[in-house]
This record gives C-alpha cells, sequence and structure tokens, in this order.
C-alpha cells in the first residue's frame, strides 16, 4: 500500500509539526506533500527528499507572502499529482484537505482546525487589515470559504484534535469526526523538587497568544516572567516589559525540559484548538493558568470539584482577570500534587496517539474495502445488454 501525507507547511515548528513527525515514523515510506517548505522547520526525523512542494516555493517571496497568498492555495493544492497512492492523510489548517482523489483512494484528513480566517474569525481578521484591502479580502475569501467547503465534502474520514474542533467541523462542513488528540512527547520528562519562582510562556510572539496579556500581569505583581520564542510581536511586547521580565529568544529543544520543569507555573491566556504547550508543562508536574476556553478545558483539570486540579482557569482575556488568577494560584499552590498532574499528561502520550490513529486508519481502510467490495459485486449483477 502506497501512502502519501499532505501538511500544509514548513515554515514554522509547532503543534502540527510534531503531528507530521509522528505520522512519518508511522508511514517511513510514506511521500510528503506540503504547500511551503523551508529546510529549517522540517522535524529532525523526516529526510528532506522525501519532501515533495508546490509550485508556490520555488519562490521564496511566495513563502515569505504565504499568508497573503491563500486565494492561489486551491489551485496549487488541487495540482499535486496523487493518482499513485491508496491512502492519503492529510494534516490541514486549512488548506490541503482540498486535494482531489480517485474513487479506489482513500483520503483521511486530520484537522487542525477550520480556516478561522474564512470561518469564526472572518470578521476579528478583516478589521485588522488596512481599510483599501478589506474589499479584495472579502472578495477572495467568499470564494476560498466556498471551495472549503466543497473540499471537505470530498474527504473520505475526518480526525479532529479536539472536541473543540470537532464541534466546529460539524458546524461548519457539516462532517463527523473521530477526535484524536495529538502526540505529546512525555517518556522523558521528570519532575524538579524545587521549582523556581518564574512564571513561563513558551510559544510564538503573535498577537493571537496573548502574550502582551502575561507581561501586563507581571508588571502590575512584581512576578517574574520568562518568555521562550520569537515572532513578529517582539519588538512591541519588548516595549511593554517591566524589570521582571526576560526574553530568552528561540530556546533549543534540549534546554526546555528544565524551563518546565522549574517554573512556578506555565501562563497560557491564548484560546486554542488543542494547545501542546500546556500539556508540556503539565508533564513536567508543573500547573498551568489557562483561559477558560477552547482546547484547555480538554487538556487541563482546572475545576474545583475535580478529583485533582493540574490548573487554575480564568474566564476573561483581560489584564485583571490574570492578575486574579495568579493571586489565586498562590493561595492554593501547595494543593497541586506534581505526581498527579505528571500522570494526567501521560494520558496524551504519543503511544497514544499512535494506537488511536491506527485504530482510526484500520476501521476506514476496512471500511472503504468493504464499500469498494459491494460496489463491485452490484456492477457484477447489473444484466448484460444483449447486441
Amino acid at each position: 500500500m502506497r501512502v502519501a501525507i499532505i501538511h500544509y507547511w514548513f515554515l514554522v515548528s509547532g503543534g502540527g509539526e510534531r503531528v507530521i513527525e509522528v505520522l512519518a515514523d508511522m508511514y517511513p515510506d510514506a511521500d510528503i506533500f506540503t504547500l511551503f517548505a523551508e529546510n529549517k522547520s522540517i522535524p529532525a526525523n523526516i529526510d528532506a527528499r522525501r519532501i515533495k512542494a508546490s509550485f508556490l516555493n520555488k519562490s521564496k517571496l511566495a513563502r515569505r507572502m504565504n499568508r497573503a497568498l491563500f486565494p492561489v492555495y486551491p489551485l496549487a493544492v488541487e495540482s499535486f499529482d496523487l493518482r499513485d497512492y491508496d491512502l492519503i492523510i492529510s494534516s490541514d489548517s486549512p488548506p490541503v484537505k482540498g486535494i482531489v482523489t480517485e474513487p479506489h483512494q482513500l483520503h483521511l484528513c486530520y484537522c487542525h482546525t477550520p480556516g478561522r480566517y474564512l470561518w469564526d474569525y472572518y470578521d476579528t481578521f478583516r478589521q485588522t487589515l488596512p481599510w483599501v484591502a478589506r474589499p479584495g479580502f472579502s472578495i477572495a475569501t467568499e470564494y476560498v470559504r466556498r471551495w472549503d467547503y466543497s473540499a471537505a465534502q470530498r474527504v473520505d474520514g475526518f480526525a479532529a484534535n479536539s472536541h473543540f474542533v470537532a464541534n466546529r467541523i460539524e458546524k461548519y462542513y457539516n462532517r463527523r469526526s473521530t477526535v484524536i488528540y495529538p502526540p505529546v512527547d512525555t517518556a522523558h520528562s521528570f519532575l524538579s523538587h524545587q521549582p523556581d519562582e518564574y512564571y513561563l510562556h513558551v510559544g510564538r510572539l503573535v498577537a493571537s497568544k496573548r502574550v502582551d496579556l502575561m507581561i501586563e500581569a507581571c508588571n502590575r505583581l512584581n512576578r517574574k516572567l520568562l518568555i521562550a520564542g520569537t515572532g513578529r510581536e517582539e519588538g512591541y511586547l519588548k516595549s511593554l516589559a517591566g524589570k521582571t521580565v526576560e526574553f530568552l529568544g528561540r530556546v533549543p529543544d534540549d534546554q526546555l525540559p528544565n524551563l518546565y520543569a522549574n517554573c512556578r507555573a506555565l501562563l497560557f491566556p491564548a484560546e486554542e484548538d488543542f494547545g501542546i504547550v500546556p500539556l508540556e508543562a503539565q508533564s513536567y508536574g508543573r500547573p498551568v493558568i489557562a483561559y477558560g476556553k477552547g482546547g484547555s478545558l480538554e487538556t487541563i483539570k482546572g475545576h474545583p470539584r475535580e478529583s485533582f486540579r493540574s490548573g487554575l482557569f480564568f474566564h476573561e482575556q483581560s489584564i485583571d482577570a490574570l492578575c486574579d488568577a495568579m493571586l489565586a494560584f498562590e493561595d492554593v499552590e501547595h494543593l497541586f500534587h506534581p505526581q498527579a498532574i505528571q500522570e494526567h499528561a501521560r494520558s496524551f502520550d504519543t503511544s497514544v496517539f499512535i494506537r488511536r490513529m491506527r485504530d482510526f486508519v484500520g476501521s476506514a481502510l476496512h471500511d472503504h474495502s468493504s464499500l469498494e467490495a459491494r460496489e463491485e459485486g452490484d456492477r457484477a449483477e447489473l444484466p448484460r445488454v444483449a447486441s
């Protein structure tokens, strides 16, 4: 059986790339198709020669302006020649599920999110554009939104990375999905017996992560905050930072474990579809102070009535709400048990993802083969027409 894996792009390192890293290990002979690829963002376990990038990748300018080219994504995705493959797994956020397949091929989509700029965040995203660009954005989005819905109907089976995303897949595409949480590497995590006094952020410095709230809250409370990551908001965020806030830049993977294990708590004020970073912190036994919406509700035990708690939620993306949550956490900090938090994170381990993904693919292959056999039988039973 020949397998192809489709990923939206290799331009940053994040949760989507972690999924591809594991899928590439599960299917070591699979070819990998993508819209854009930069060698620095390709997971270390993937040979760059396995990657087949679209025609858009030939231009360095196109890679740099990738988001502005979203009206061209349908053309690029549909240009992939997948005729030689039996099983195709797309890692979608959102364009690459629009590949064109033949009836005998099985296309399964692991969906990280329906495109937010097309659907629920359309108005918010539009307001960030210069007013002269908004009419063109609206026209292009209307076309791509129609294509995106049509593309979702061509998928043979959906897996979602959270129940939060599964609900949005059903709302926008009218498709049911199997929830399979993304893989979290907990095998090498450890506990620190004497955590430090700093709060921690790990991730890209972009507006959606709401790093500004963390900085302002730590400025107000005079709490130490370490920020691991880079991004286009870095200059602005540094202008907000007080003397207790330190920017670490891009931290090598081998240094992240000590940062996680020794933090007082991870701050996570973003609304995420899933969010691997909170689980990485929990795998080292550290609690998370998170905005109580989206995927965090599935990965953090933050309700007071839980048998144990791995974090604490706040319910408004504001400086006041985050400050209140941090002070509330400090009042009950002694009630958080690192061993229990770590054990909770292990239920999201990579081995769990692999097992559930194999079950999902195996079941879909069985159903697809049965359907093909029935259709073949139906064709065989058609009455012959006399010549």
